[in-house]
């Protein structure tokens, strides 16, 4: 598989982690000028879920989840703004920033989810 591919598929494997986990998949890739978020979704409280997926081949500079650095939280933080400006029904919601940190195994994914990752 090419890189694409491969986030493709985790990305398909998050959603599929999270709905597992009774969370409901609202948004895939949204994408704006600002930035993309990766899975938007609803959790049973009703807490607005914004979950970065991310996968690296090596741990040799931190694994998927030390990614998400200032500047990546930054994109994720104003594409969130675009997305709430865009739907305001979602700005009454609390939000909550997530990392599925996806680490390929034999049949699937090892799946670290770290709730809270980061806040506005």
């Amino acid at each position: 598989m090419d890189r694409r591919q491969l986030g493709s598929s985790a990305e398909h494997a998050a959603a599929t982690f999270l709905e597992h986990e009774r969370l409901t998949i609202l948004l895939r890739n949204y994408r704006c000028r600002m930035g993309e978020l990766d899975l938007v979704a609803s959790a049973p409280d009703g807490t607005l879920v914004i979950a970065e997926v991310r996968m690296r081949s090596s741990d040799s500079h931190g694994g998927a989840a030390a990614s998400v650095d200032g500047r990546k939280q930054r994109r994720i933080l104003r594409a969130s703004r675009h997305l709430i400006t865009m739907h305001p029904r979602l700005a009454r919601r609390a939000i909550r920033f997530d990392v599925l940190d996806m680490r390929p195994e034999a049949g699937g994914y090892a799946i670290n989810w770290i709730r809270h990752a980061f806040s506005s």
